[in-house]
């Protein structure tokens, strides 16, 4: 590769083997929870070869140095673990659920203090970070997909001395690298874009700091939230594809974004402009909202996101969803299929609610 080669070009390189002969084109899985002494590993939890090519991928495309873990909420939990006791953290109101319901679990034990903030209030944000050990940022957020001034908010908080971490599950690096922007760690839920087929759970983190990323690691090596091996080759063999995926995805969600904005059983469309993550408002409200996720034939009801498969779901049918989410969203996980099968199945959908 050059010295400075594209995303997509990282993207289908970065983490084999050597180009020499005999070598396997593609890293092997290795299956292995120990290993002979006196070397590098010693032991399966402490590293893998399977793993460390995923890492080694992921790392490129984000500038850092990549950990991947067992589930994107065990890197979440990881990153959580390392705040002070009775420390600030400062987070979106409206975020992934499950990494609120982390904090909101630390705060009820008593081990840190958090204040939930608009993240698209730049200002708001600024005046929260003056006493932070930690601001989550989300970017867009999930499932709100609000867009929060991210060198502002790094500048705030580095000057109150807080450490920025930033959720890239749904722009992927290859929208946005937060490293780049000052961001001290980035967070995946490796389960969505970067695996890319719905058959994996994997996490990961990222960082530039050394240092950081040595207590990162130690941190998984201690409390054994280490991915599967299998898990690893599946999300780096999802990566080789991940722009064309984010390509394809997006042009569908920009276009399906602008028809719903003209359906009459719409009342609000949200969708920053990038990425294949589109939220709708209808009209109708909660009940409208459920009938629509039920409704639809070639789009499937689930609960995650990110695959190749187009997806659907009311968010707030999760009791730990935050209440700043509509009771009447649907959060549309746009695939890759054709985007006229795609429109002609939730148009249909839609139209039935405007009988």
């Amino acid at each position: 590769m050059s010295e400075t080669p594209q995303p997509a070009t990282v993207a289908v390189h970065a983490g084999r083997p050597p180009h020499e002969a005999d070598q396997p084109l593609n890293e092997p899985l290795t299956m292995a929870s120990t290993y002979v002494a006196l070397g590098d590993r010693e032991y399966g939890r402490y590293g893998n070869p399977t793993w460390q090519a995923f890492e080694d991928a992921l790392g490129r495309l984000e500038g850092g140095t990549a950990l991947a873990f067992s589930s994107g909420l065990a890197a979440v939990a990881t990153v959580l673990d390392l705040v002070g006791q009775d420390a600030l953290v400062v987070a979106p109101d409206s975020a992934y659920s499950g990494s609120l319901a982390q904090l909101a679990d630390l705060e009820m034990r008593g081990r840190v203090r958090s204040r939930l903030v608009d993240i698209a209030d730049t200002d708001a944000v600024v005046a929260a970070c003056e006493d932070a050990a930690l601001v989550w940022v989300e970017t867009p957020t999930n499932p709100n997909l609000d867009i929060a001034d991210l060198a502002r908010i790094v500048e705030a908080a580095h000057a109150a001395g807080a450490y920025v971490v930033v959720d890239n599950t749904f722009a992927t690096p290859l929208v946005q690298t937060p490293l780049a922007d000052g961001a001290d760690i980035v967070v995946h839920s490796a389960t969505k874009y970067l695996g890319g087929h719905s058959d994996l759970l994997l996490g990961a983190l990222v960082t530039r700091d050394e240092e950081l990323a040595g207590v990162l690691k130690g941190r998984r090596d201690l409390y054994g939230a280490v991915p599967g091996t299998m898990e690893a080759w599946l999300a780096l063999r999802g990566l080789r594809t991940l722009h064309l995926r984010v390509e394809r995805a997006t042009a569908n969600a920009t276009e399906l974004a602008r028809r719903l904005a003209e359906h009459a059983a719409v009342e609000r469309v949200r969708y920053p402009g990038f990425g294949a993550i589109v939220s709708v408002e209808l009209a109708g409200g909660a009940m409208a909202a459920d009938l629509l996720t039920r409704k639809t034939h070639l789009w499937v009801h689930t609960t995650s996101l990110g695959g190749v498969e187009s997806t659907l779901e009311r968010r707030r049918r999760w009791k730990l969803e935050p209440t700043t989410v509509s009771e009447a969203l649907v959060r549309l996980s746009v695939g890759i299929e054709d985007v006229d099968d795609l429109w002609a199945d939730l148009s249909r959908a839609l139209d039935d609610l405007t009988v």
